[in-house]
């Protein structure tokens, strides 16, 4: 049996599209106009290829987790817990405020404003969000440098806190070199003198 019509789009740059209008416009703020009109496609193409809006999404998040958001498992492999801890700080800045990507995290603005319709997509945000605060905990509790008073499940939380507040903090528009100041702030509040950052 003859194959199916080939696809007249390149899937990868279609989801890139669809990734920065989702980060931009948040999940429920992004309609199906809006995603065909970026990704160059129409409905029935974006069907055939993705799914429905809650499974492009994702597909989306799953994109972002192993694109701009990468750092966060890179910086697990850090040497030592202040690294690790400065890293993802210094990398939330870099990926909420950035000169050419949306403001704010793709994961706090869906947790924050999706309603019932759209509790699929909030779900997976929060385990998204829910596995990297688990995986922090278990690095830190691995680690052999980090002081006998620190209890690495509220520090994990603290730190994920942190960040989705620089997350929010970017998206309404503060500018990156403030978010690096306050990040660096937080952290010598948290650990001590000796903490890094860098323009």
């Amino acid at each position: 049996m003859p194959g199916g019509r080939p696809r007249s789009f390149d899937a990868e740059t279609a989801l890139d599209r669809a990734l920065e209008v989702f980060w931009r416009n948040g999940y429920e703020g992004t309609s199906l106009t809006d995603l065909t009109a970026a990704m160059g496609i129409n409905k029935p193409s974006l069907y055939a290829a993705f799914g429905n809006k809650e499974e492009l999404f994702a597909k989306v998040l799953a994109r972002y987790l192993h694109g701009p958001g990468a750092y966060t498992a890179e910086a697990l492999d850090a040497s030592t817990s202040r690294e690790v801890v400065e890293r993802l700080i210094r990398g939330a800045v870099d990926l909420t405020a950035g000169e050419s990507t949306p403001h704010g995290c793709l994961c706090v603005k869906t947790v924050q404003a999706c309603g019932p319709d759209a509790h699929a997509a909030r779900q997976d945000a929060v385990a998204v969000r829910k596995a990297g605060e688990a995986a922090l905990r278990r690095r830190l509790e691995q680690a052999t440098d980090l002081p006998s008073h620190y209890e690495p499940a509220a520090l994990a939380a603290l730190i994920h806190t942190i960040s989705d507040g620089i997350a929010v903090q970017a998206a309404a528009g503060r500018r990156r070199d403030e978010l690096l100041q306050i990040g660096t702030s937080a952290l010598r509040a948290i650990l001590g003198e000796g903490t890094q950052t860098t323009p």
